[in-house]
Order: C-alpha cells, then sequence, then structure tokens
C-alpha cells in the first residue's frame, strides 16, 4: 500500500550562497551567517527556542531534480551507495542541517552554520538535544580513515 503525504513549506531560509557550487560541504565546516524567515502562521511555534544553542533545520534541496542509487561522494574517489552518502540529490530531496542558533527576532532566526541555497523551502525545526542526538558509540563506514577525529 502506498502512502501519500503532502507537504508544505513553513518558512525559507536565507543564505548568501546563490549557487549549489558556492555552498560548503557540510554545515560544521561553515561559519556563515544567515536566516531562516518562519512563516506568521507558524510564528508561534517558536516559543522556547531561544533556550537552544543549536537547532536542527530540515528542508527540500529544490535544486535537485534528478538521483542516481550511486554517487562519488565528497572525500572519496570510489562510487557509493547513494544511502551512504548524504549526496544532496535523492529520491527525496530532503535535507537536514544542524546550525547555531544567534537569535530570535519575531518569526525570523539569526544562525550560524550555513551549508543551503537561498530561498531553500523549509519544512521542519526541532532543537539540537546532545543527550538525545549524539551518539558515542557511532562508526562512520566508509568514512573511518577519510575523517580526522
Amino acid at each position: 500500500m502506498e502512502m501519500k503525504h503532502e507537504f508544505k513549506h513553513i518558512g525559507y531560509i536565507r543564505s548568501p550562497y546563490e549557487t549549489v557550487e558556492s555552498i560548503p560541504i557540510q554545515a560544521y565546516m561553515s561559519d556563515t551567517e544567515g536566516s531562516v524567515e518562519v512563516l506568521e502562521e507558524y510564528g508561534d511555534g517558536l516559543k522556547d527556542i531561544e533556550g537552544f544553542s543549536h537547532i536542527i533545520l530540515v528542508y527540500i534541496f529544490h535544486e535537485s531534480m534528478k538521483y542516481s542509487l550511486h554517487v562519488r561522494p565528497y572525500l572519496d574517489i570510489e562510487e557509493r551507495g547513494l544511502f551512504a552518502t548524504r549526496h544532496p540529490e535523492r529520491p527525496n530531496p530532503i535535507g537536514i542541517s544542524i546550525v547555531k542558533l544567534v537569535k530570535r527576532k519575531g518569526n525570523i532566526l539569526r544562525i550560524k552554520g550555513m551549508d543551503v541555497i537561498d530561498g531553500t523551502p523549509l519544512l521542519d525545526i526541532k532543537p539540537y538535544v546532545p543527550r538525545f542526538d549524539e551518539r558515542i558509540d557511532a562508526r562512520y563506514g566508509w568514512l573511518e580513515d577519510k575523517l580526522e577525529r
């Protein structure tokens, strides 16, 4: 049985990056500031967000129009299975980024650590909670020998 879901944007991510080629590979590698504009109708949902230092943004890779199940990812010369990478061209073009929350003013969030193109449609915001989100026993798969710890 196929289930269908309809997602609606709750806002837009504003960034200085105007092309896909100009975006850093991962948000943790960026100090770039930008903002999240939450639509007025969802603004009340931001209540209490100021207490968190970081937030998780869930968004649509709206410039991604195709996908392949095998890709050559950043940090590697070998082709890998799509789902073993963070490659943006996916069957469901959904992205996530953990960013630093600098401040909130009404329905606008100032953030730091951007890795998305300007105008990216926002689907959701979740607070980053290290106790819930960090896994100290995590393995890095094919990236083990490619990352400096």
